[in-house]
């Protein structure tokens, strides 16, 4: 198929942006994965990705990152879904809903931290609460339950999104498939996994690909609220490859962020080939 002139004209000002800014400096990138130094380095060939997965600190940022990834992308799903599904009875609201819920992504980055700083902080809201439940004050930011501050940030700031992508999608499934099940006796459980899940199939995929975007994105909030050396629990891949550049130890970066996105890579094409499996047996 042929592709028309116009249609290059117009999609020109984003292909020079991506290579500028992303093709280049990641192409251009290999050069210090593969080199000891940045200057007069020597070739090492893969030696920066063996030392850097023997690598303590790096192992500490991978786990934790990934411990965070398989904790609150399910919840981010499973609430996002279920306030989704009680909006969508109140058909009136929907209108004052979604605008209510999409209002986290309007906030800037710092109010958001700022905000969070002020909940969690030992004379703060959340140490008052536990002060009149007769619970002795916690320093959040500096113990394990740091974890669980950052899940809630993450959970309070992509949620609305995601249930205003899950309305449109239970918006769009027709009425007269649940008025069918509901003449040949289906309960509404039966409804909700033969009817709602199964319609709700592709924009599930796509949500699930974007939390595990976003969860990557939620190092911006942690280092305003932490700064680059936070708690162990909460020190996450981009922690490591920020100290890296602050550093200048461009080998460490660049095979950090190589081996970060063959891993995303690699993690979104299962996800494709499984979401065209289930797909392809709906349609049968």
């Amino acid at each position: 198929m042929k592709i028309k002139k116009q249609t290059i004209i117009f999609l020109l000002p984003s292909l020079i942006g991506f290579s500028i800014f992303f093709l280049i400096p990641f192409v251009g990138g290999i050069y210090y994965a593969l080199f000891d130094s940045s200057v007069n380095g020597h070739f090492v060939g893969l030696g920066n990705f063996a030392d850097l997965l023997s690598n303590s600190a790096f192992l500490k940022a991978a786990s934790n990152t990934f411990i965070f990834m398989i904790i609150c992308v399910p919840l981010n799903m499973i609430f996002s879904l279920g306030i989704a599904l009680l909006i969508n009875k109140a058909a009136h609201k929907n209108n004052m809903f979604r605008s209510f819920l999409i209002s986290p992504y309007v906030v800037p980055v710092a109010s958001i931290a700022f905000f969070w700083q002020l909940v969690f902080d030992s004379n703060g809201p959340a140490n008052h609460i536990l002060s009149l439940l007769n619970l002795q004050s916690v320093d959040w930011m500096n113990t394990n339950l740091a974890m669980i501050v950052i899940i809630i940030i993450y959970l309070w700031k992509n949620m609305g999104y995601n249930v205003v992508l899950f309305l449109t999608a239970l918006n769009n499934i027709p009425k007269v498939y649940y008025e069918s099940a509901s003449i040949e006796g289906a309960n509404k459980v039966q409804q909700f996994f033969r009817i709602t899940l199964v319609y709700l199939t592709p924009m599930t995929f796509f949500i699930f690909i974007i939390s595990i975007i976003n969860s990557f994105k939620i190092f911006r909030e942690v280092y305003l609220i932490s700064g680059g050396y936070p708690h162990e629990s909460i020190y996450m891949i981009q922690h490591f490859m920020n100290n890296m550049f602050r550093s200048l130890n461009y080998p460490k970066l660049t095979t950090a962020a190589y081996i970060l996105a063959c891993i995303i890579i690699l993690l979104v094409l299962i996800l494709f080939v499984f979401e065209r499996k289930i797909s392809s047996n709906l349609t049968q």
